[in-house]
């Protein structure tokens, strides 16, 4: 199940935006509501929320994983808590890679799995309590800050520096998932990823409440492979581009480049046509990590799925220090918390 944003949420708010206004003023109060009212579980153990404040991409999971891997490097043990967006798992879970599917667990998971441990569910909650059972003492909860279901100790909003907030509406007028104030309200710090023009609101925002502000990037592993090559790239994550351009910096020539939903699961037919129209124009196939985390599934996926090529990225972040900086921040409020 697949989620393509419109595209007038990226735009300066026009017509579309305004008709949706009245719903937009509904959706925002109700969410503002919630992240002021709900009932926040305590968890026992740390817990740092990688959050966003809008839908669609900003590359929180490879912060979720350079956060958990310094985590481990200062004797932690973490784990991740997500919610498991396009799984069907009934109950809270532990993910099992070699078991699980996206189709179960969804995508993201799977890829935190390598990792460390990852539990799954909408009731977080849950899945927090099973993270601490296992033994995880410190939790990285990939998204979920406007759930309002636990209590976190340090909250990072992640901001797409091309993108940023879109026409800065919220749902459905926007890509806003609740009013930036509101939200900005209840973060701890904010991370500008990448290059662009798009954070700047949100860090001035954050610099003026005295909220540190962070700044990473994504970047290739193994880039070299893919300098020289005429690929067809394909990609259904939340802003495509984003990993088309990633190639062409790798030295790639993106002869082709085809766009899906955000979470989009392929069939066998469309990746069939994507062979085939690669090899009509002798191109290599190339696809982002969490796409190919949705080709898992029965032999014949598996068997495509080995002829294409997968960019891994890793979230570096500026200073090197600020991991450090970051999981401090959430061990010593929890510590101040439980005591």
């Amino acid at each position: 199940m697949g989620f393509d944003a419109p595209g007038f949420w990226w735009r300066p708010a026009g017509w579309e935006a305004a008709a949706l206004a009245p719903a937009a003023a509904i959706y925002g109060a109700i969410a503002g509501s919630r992240l002021a009212n709900a009932p926040r579980e305590t968890i026992g153990a740390p817990v740092l929320c990688v959050g966003n404040l809008t839908v669609g991409g900003s590359g929180k999971t490879p912060v979720a994983i350079a956060l958990a891997r310094q985590a481990r490097a200062m004797g932690l043990k973490p784990g991740f808590l997500s919610r498991g967006h396009g799984g069907n798992a009934a109950a809270p879970q532990i993910v099992e890679p070699g078991r699980d599917d996206a189709r179960a667990v969804g995508d993201e998971p799977l890829l935190l799995a390598a990792h460390a441990p990852v539990a799954v569910s909408p009731d977080r909650a849950a899945a927090a309590r099973l993270l601490v059972a296992r033994g995880c003492d410190f939790i990285v909860m990939d998204d979920g800050f406007q759930s309002a279901r636990i209590r976190f100790d340090h909250a990072l909003l992640v901001v797409d520096a091309r993108h940023g907030v879109g026409n800065g509406r919220v749902l459905p007028a926007g890509p806003l998932r609740a009013a930036m104030a509101d939200q900005l309200r209840y973060a701890d710090a904010v991370l500008s990823m990448g290059e662009g023009p798009g954070a700047d609101e949100i860090v001035a925002a954050a610099a003026r409440t005295g909220k540190p502000v962070f700044s990473a990037a994504l970047e290739p592993l193994d880039a070299g492979r893919f300098a020289g090559r005429r690929v067809l790239a394909f990609a259904g994550i939340g802003h495509p581009d984003k990993f088309f351009d990633t190639l062409r910096a790798a030295g790639a020539d993106v002869a082709v480049a085809r766009r899906f939903p955000d979470h989009h699961f392929y069939t066998q037919a469309e990746l069939r046509e994507l062979v085939s129209a690669a090899r009509a124009q002798d191109l290599a196939l190339a696809t982002t990590a969490k796409d190919a985390a949705r080709l898992g599934g029965d032999a014949a996926l598996q068997e495509i799925r080995a002829g294409i090529e997968v960019l891994e990225v890793d979230a570096v972040f500026t200073p090197a220090q600020a991991t450090t900086t970051i999981v401090e921040a959430a061990v010593r409020a929890w510590s101040a918390r439980a005591t």
